[in-house]
């Protein structure tokens, strides 16, 4: 790690009179407009729909005096100085090629919010990484609240981060959740502290390899001031600690799932222990909490809150505050969340795992598993999934659009396991695919739904997925 500096709030920007595109309208994109154009600066947005939602939201800025122009996102206005894009819009776009043939710099949301903020703004604690973001910084804002410090859950999730940083309320410190669409135009953020999760292949598509999608996870580290927090199973989060550009004195620290050595938090006999924020870390370790204050206890919820608790200690946390902040947080709906119990077969939702990485850490977390799979791939393949957990599989309902893809690899992988193969992708599926997990299920043995897809082929989303599920549970049990 080298040694870089932290942006002062005498580098903000002065917007007063500076023509800015707004690329995008939506959730970032309104309110970056409206923020923008209350600065002074001359503000064009343009969008690629023009559909009722979008002549909606441009009649509002037009109200105020701001330019939009529908159906022509491509197009670079002229004079434009700076543009801020919604983190969806693809580096590749015509846009962005125009704007870096004349030299405009691109922002998005995040680098507006972190140029916006005031001289005393809170220090942020950053969490990225393929899956188990949100879980993280839910866990990390309920430490920081346990130690008594105003705080906030922002980002990607809960508040928004123009609204934490400009609005009224005063915060100690952020819990901020980043994806790699926002790291990528975020190019002058430094966090206080850092942490990449995991890194698995996830939005190919938009970053065009993996190796630029890692880069772009790897931004959460630039100019780390106390601690780049890495995942110690995972040797590539630690290859991007190296390569930052932190400040002097900034430190790496490791979590494990098993014993941790100095500079690291771990687990000992069913205790949360850290070996990083102690004096004579060689020899000593703090316990923080039991395995048991982790709601749920699997295996990636653990790591999860280890990250969590290593950000925490990095702002000076006590460690009663992690064991009580755990302690505290509950698990958002869909996120490996017990449904009920018939029969003796216990039935839990983990409807937000929509990738094979998410899939595999749930499949992880029980065992005899009857799984219920299937969606939109989105790319994705099943063999290193499937090989991994097949010896936990009592059975598979597969479902949605991309199911023959699962089936094939548990036909190569798992030959002996039945499946059952639903042809249908309306949402009364899922009735159906309970049904038969029931079916298939024994006592003592865990129905689980994660699906490693997407679910819109047949639902509106994740939420309605489980949602579904839930409701399926529910009616065969009562």
């Amino acid at each position: 790690m080298g040694s870089g500096q932290v942006t002062s709030s005498s580098e903000l920007f002065d917007f007063q009179g500076k023509h800015v595109t707004v690329a995008g309208l939506g959730v970032s994109g309104v309110p970056a407009a409206k923020v923008l154009h209350a600065r002074g600066a001359v503000v064009t947005v343009v969008n690629d729909g023009d559909d009722a939602r979008a002549r909606e939201q441009a009649a509002e800025l037009q109200a105020l005096g701001i330019t939009v122009r529908l159906g022509d996102g491509a197009t670079l206005p002229e004079g434009t100085e700076l543009i801020v894009t919604a983190p969806g819009w693809q580096p590749d776009k015509p846009l962005f090629l125009a704007a870096r043939e004349a030299g405009v710099p691109v922002w998005g949301d995040v680098e507006l919010a972190w140029r916006l903020r005031g001289p005393d703004a809170a220090p942020w604690l950053a969490v990225t990484g393929t899956n188990g973001k949100t879980t993280t910084v839910q866990m990390l804002a309920s430490i920081l609240r346990a130690a008594g410090l105003r705080t906030a859950a922002v980002g990607n999730i809960g508040v928004s981060l123009l609204d934490a940083v400009l609005g009224e309320e005063r915060y100690d410190v952020l819990a901020v959740e980043l994806s790699s669409y926002q790291l990528h135009w975020a190019p002058s953020l430094r966090a206080h502290s850092a942490v990449v999760l995991n890194l698995a292949p996830d939005h190919l598509d938009w970053h065009g390899s993996m190796e630029a999608y890692a880069r772009d996870k790897g931004r959460v580290y630039e100019g780390n001031q106390v601690a780049c927090v890495y995942n110690v199973a995972d040797k590539a989060t630690e290859d991007l600690v190296r390569e930052a550009d932190v400040e002097e004195g900034c430190r790496a620290v490791g979590f494990t799932l098993g014993t941790p050595g100095p500079s690291e938090l771990g687990v000992v006999e069913g205790i949360l222990v850290d070996r990083a924020f102690v004096a004579d870390r060689q020899r000593n370790a703090q316990e923080l909490a039991e395995v048991s204050d982790v709601n749920p206890p699997a295996p990636h919820n653990i790591a999860n809150a280890l990250a969590a608790a290593g950000l925490a200690r990095a702002f000076g946390v006590p460690a009663t505050a992690v064991r009580d902040g755990l302690r505290a947080f509950r698990p958002d709906a869909h996120r490996i969340a017990h449904v009920g119990d018939i029969d003796g077969v216990a039935y839990v939702d983990d409807s937000k795992a929509t990738n094979t990485h998410a899939a595999e850490a749930s499949l992880a977390a029980y065992e005899p598993i009857v799984w219920i799979a299937g969606g939109l791939a989105k790319g994705a393949t099943f063999d290193e999934l499937v090989a991994k957990s097949a010896k936990r599989l009592r059975g598979a309902v597969l479902i949605g659009a991309d199911r023959a893809l699962i089936r094939e690899a548990l036909a190569r992988h798992a030959p002996e396991v039945p499946v059952v193969d639903l042809d249908r992708t309306d949402t009364g599926a899922m009735l159906q695919a309970v049904t038969e997990a029931r079916r298939l299920a024994q006592p003592g043995d865990t129905v689980l739904l994660a699906p490693a897809c997407a679910s819109m082929d047949m639902f509106t989303n994740y939420n309605q997925r489980g949602d579904a599920f839930a409701a399926a549970v529910r009616e065969l049990g009562a």
